[in-house]
């Protein structure tokens, strides 16, 4: 019995020792506070995020979900609530890039679309004079090219005999008389060119068959008799136009008019002719826009003497426009000219009347041009550094006095975007330095200190944003789907190119395609109802922010739910992709055709940022 107590009394005796070693080779608690953990104010090497403060790693790399380059933990301080303040390392890891603002003239570019079209100043409808019959027809088809006295067609008529004679007849009695004038005239408005009267006179002889004979010169578009028809007076008989002018007819968005202006100079290109840009002047902007296409209509003069522009052709035309302040347009070649209000070619140095229509000039500042440099240039700001988070615009601007780098969240008043910049109302002033490239960065930095972020509102805890990255099920009974929007399971499949194409137009920062895919989709919807009220909104939208927020989160979610609601009828697979960066309290999803995730509402400033929510 004692020997089987033996194994069980040493083991007992084994574990008791090893315990007191271990706490006698130990330092004790009480005695050093600090022992087993790192000096004071020292953090352990961890990389994290900008974007994504949920992802820790002990050494430098990608981000797992947006693929941003990595940023140590304890490189930055945060020397005031929205200030941050950093190395030079961690600045040239976290690839911040500045830039001044500055007074200067942006160059708007205004894209357009429209066709090439008669000028319609230049139709000439020849019509029946007098009662006739076509013996003879000259030109017989469509198209032909004529000269001013060039023959059309040989025609009979009596009514044109007598007046010959009564011509002649006067002339005898009196070569300068009343009659021999009044007969003269009214031959003249019978479409007789003055040398047809004079060969009357001269041979003498009155005929009852006439030539008609061009009046101008241009192409016939409308042959309207045949050979042996019968002519009442009236009746018209040809069209011609002359093709050395054309109009180009151009459809322009409602938040493009600020930077158009009759007498702008417009740019444009056609498919006939790759590579080769044609030029016309702004002769006519609409007063009225269109309801149906909420757009209005541009009228081009493009000169056209080589006769390589045809009516009927498609072009894509661009205006560009030097923006200055109060919605006026820089342009320093029409600094003291005056300019005809109809015909925009007609340009003078002083006042006068226009050479064509003989309308008074009106001098530049008058039709929207200013020309003084030094007092208009406004001050403009990079696109890359604002911050849009619904109506509020913020950016990081650094201190000019700091011993470190350092970044100072402040909200601006911005005006209309001009191509790569905004126009600053207020907030800036010149020679301030913006982040152009890293903003996003300072912001998560700050919200990883539990600082405020600058996308939230003043005094909004940092907690309220999410961060969250697990799928979130979206159900109809979700707010965020409640759009008041309903797509019918007939026309999903019918929408769903259009919207696939404007979501990677959004992804890709293509503003051209992503309005080319609203178009589309307006032209499946119509104009009336709750779809196309929002496409119009988003269409009336001059940048893709205007677009992406809260407009397209809108329509995602109308289409999240009809596809939910019929996805048992789908042709092929869809997936729905979830933000949560899009808005502080809720992130927002999206469709896509494929699975490959391309994030609409960031664009290439985030394009990895989101997860796979859902399959259809």
């Amino acid at each position: 019995m004692k020997t089987k107590l033996y194994p069980i009394v040493g083991g007992i005796f084994l574990i008791v020792f090893s315990f007191l070693i271990g706490r006698w080779t130990s330092s004790s608690p009480t005695s050093d506070p600090h022992a087993g953990h790192e000096p004071a104010g020292v953090t352990t090497a961890s990389y994290t995020c900008s974007m994504h403060p949920q992802v820790r790693q002990n050494e430098p790399g990608k981000c797992p979900i947006c693929a941003m380059d990595l940023v140590p933990v304890d490189s930055v301080d945060s020397e005031g609530p929205r200030t941050l303040s950093m190395t030079e390392s961690s600045r040239a890891l976290a690839e911040i890039q500045t830039s001044v603002v500055e007074r200067r003239f942006p160059q708007a570019e205004i894209r357009l679309v429209g066709k090439l079209d008669y000028d319609e100043a230049k139709v000439r409808s020849l019509t029946a004079r007098f009662p006739a019959r076509i013996d003879e027809l000259f030109v017989n088809f469509n198209g032909v090219a004529v000269k001013q006295g060039d023959h059309l067609a040989r025609v009979y008529s009596p009514e044109l005999l007598t007046a010959q004679s009564e011509l002649l007849t006067a002339y005898r009695y009196d070569p300068q008389g009343a009659a021999t004038n009044s007969i003269k005239e009214k031959l003249r408005l019978w479409d007789l060119l003055p040398e047809q009267i004079d060969n009357i006179i001269e041979e003498g002889k009155a005929s009852d068959h006439f030539e008609l004979k061009a009046p101008v010169t241009g192409v016939v578009v409308h042959k309207n008799v045949n050979e042996g028809d019968y002519l009442s007076t009236g009746q018209p008989l040809f069209t011609i136009v002359d093709l050395d002018v054309l109009w180009l007819r151009l459809e322009a968005f409602e938040s493009d008019l600020a930077w158009l202006r009759f007498g702008q100079t417009v740019e444009f290109e056609v498919e006939a002719y790759p590579g080769e840009t044609f030029q016309g002047l702004i002769a006519f902007i609409e007063p009225e826009l269109d309801r149906a296409t909420r757009t209005v209509s541009i009228r081009v003069n493009v000169p056209n003497e080589e006769r390589k522009l045809k009516p009927g052709m498609f072009a894509k035309a661009i205006a560009r426009s030097q923006v200055a302040q109060a919605g006026n347009v820089y342009a320093p070649e029409y600094a003291g000219k005056w300019i005809s209000p109809m015909h925009p070619e007609i340009v003078k140095d002083a006042p006068g009347s226009c050479d064509i229509c003989g309308m008074d000039l009106l001098p530049a500042e008058e039709l929207g041009y200013i020309q003084n440099a030094d007092a208009d240039a406004p001050l403009v700001v990079p696109t890359s550094a604002v911050l849009r988070t619904g109506k509020r615009a913020v950016v990081y601007v650094e201190k000019a006095d700091a011993q470190r780098p350092t970044y100072e969240g402040r909200e601006i008043e911005i005006g209309p975007r001009a191509g790569d910049v905004y126009i600053v109302a207020s907030g800036l002033e010149a020679g301030d330095r913006v982040v152009t490239q890293g903003a996003f960065k300072i912001d998560s930095a700050l919200q990883i200190q539990a600082k405020p972020s600058m996308m939230s509102e003043e005094g909004e805890a940092p907690s309220a944003r999410h961060h969250s990255h697990e799928p979130h099920a979206v159900s109809s009974n979700n707010q965020s789907l409640q759009t008041g929007i309903a797509i019918s399971k007939e026309s999903v499949d019918t929408l769903l190119p259009s919207y696939f194409a404007l979501q990677t137009g959004l992804a890709n920062d293509d503003l051209d395609s992503a309005k080319a895919a609203l178009m589309e989709m307006m032209g499946v919807v119509g104009h009336t109802g709750a779809l196309p009220d929002l496409i119009h909104e988003m269409l009336g939208s001059n940048d893709l922010e205007g677009i992406r927020r809260p407009h397209f989160e809108t329509l995602s979610n109308a289409f999240i739910e009809a596809v939910s609601q019929n996805s048992d009828q789908l042709e092929t697979e869809i997936f729905q992709m979830r933000c949560p960066m899009v808005y502080p309290d809720r992130g927002a999803s999206w469709l896509q055709s494929d699975s490959e995730l391309i994030n609409p509402y960031f664009g290439a400033a985030m394009l990895n940022c989101g997860t796979l929510e859902k399959e259809y």
